[in-house]
């Protein structure tokens, strides 16, 4: 049984893969959702090593679930974290996910705004940095006529401590550039953007899947960042289709593998 890992945004939590990890289930996948620190169930702690410790952080949770290799599938932060599991721990990763993210580094007016925005974490204020993510978070249309969806994904992000929303902010500004890196990593590869995204455009996407070895590119059709919420029946499709290359082509594998022994062995008969 395949096991993934998924990762969720900033300054979410697991429960946005709730339709995703039901849908994976059903399909007989073994399905790992942690909480970053201090998102969601999971508390707070200091990361002084960024995305680093983040990496850490799961490969001990892989450890202690007995999990040798998984499919890691990372969202927006989660997609910055898969890049730094690649890069330190390529072994423990069978396949990697990118969904709506960048391999790019800030630019300085970027790094600015999550300076200020941790400062904003940092006097209490966690709200008015989940106002300025739900802002761009959503297609036009989810934004307008899906308030529910909306209001429950604010909650999400209001619920996070200051503390794990400010250690996210500084671990994503003070991030690497991994562009030139993603030609090292090898491991099949999904990589899905949104026709939509306002916060990491589908462009970072397309860019991602040029430079990997051995990607496939898929864009969401009519979807924000938040693809796997707004449109779920596609996304999911995705990803059980990309699973489903990733059985056959082991299947295929082990048949060529039989097919070379059995050979052997017969001419060694002779």
């Amino acid at each position: 049984m395949k096991t993934m890992l998924m990762i969720h945004g900033f300054p979410l939590c697991a429960a946005m893969w709730a339709q995703q990890e039901k849908a994976l289930t059903a399909a007989g996948y073994r399905v790992l959702t942690p909480d970053l620190p201090g998102f969601g169930t999971e508390p707070a702690r200091p990361l002084p090593n960024g995305l680093d410790d983040y990496a850490d952080y799961l490969v001990a949770r892989l450890d202690r679930e007995g999990v040798e290799q998984a499919v890691v599938i990372g969202m927006s932060m989660g997609g910055y974290i898969l890049q730094n599991l690649l890069e330190r721990y390529p072994q423990r990763v069978s396949a990697a996910i990118f969904v709506v993210t960048r391999a790019a580094a800030d630019d300085e007016a970027g790094k600015a705004k999550r300076t200020a925005l941790a400062a904003e974490a940092r006097a209490g204020r966690v709200a008015a940095v989940a106002e300025v993510f739900a802002e761009i978070l959503f297609a036009e249309r989810s934004a307008q006529e899906r308030p529910a969806l909306v209001a429950q994904v604010v909650g999400w992000m209001r619920s996070a401590t200051p503390e794990g929303v400010i250690e996210g902010l500084l671990a994503m500004r003070d991030r690497k550039d991994y562009t030139e890196l993603l030609a090292t990593f090898t491991a099949p590869a999904l990589v899905i953007g949104a026709e939509q995204d306002r916060a990491i455009p589908a462009e970072h996407s397309r860019a991602i899947a040029e430079r990997l070895p051995n990607a496939e590119l898929r864009i969401v059709s009519g979807a924000g960042h938040l693809a796997n919420l707004e449109e779920p029946e596609a996304f999911n499709r995705m990803l059980l289709e990309f699973l489903a290359t990733l059985t056959k082509s082991s299947s295929d594998d082990e048949c060529r593998v039989f097919t070379t022994r059995t050979q052997s062995d017969f001419r060694g008969a002779r």
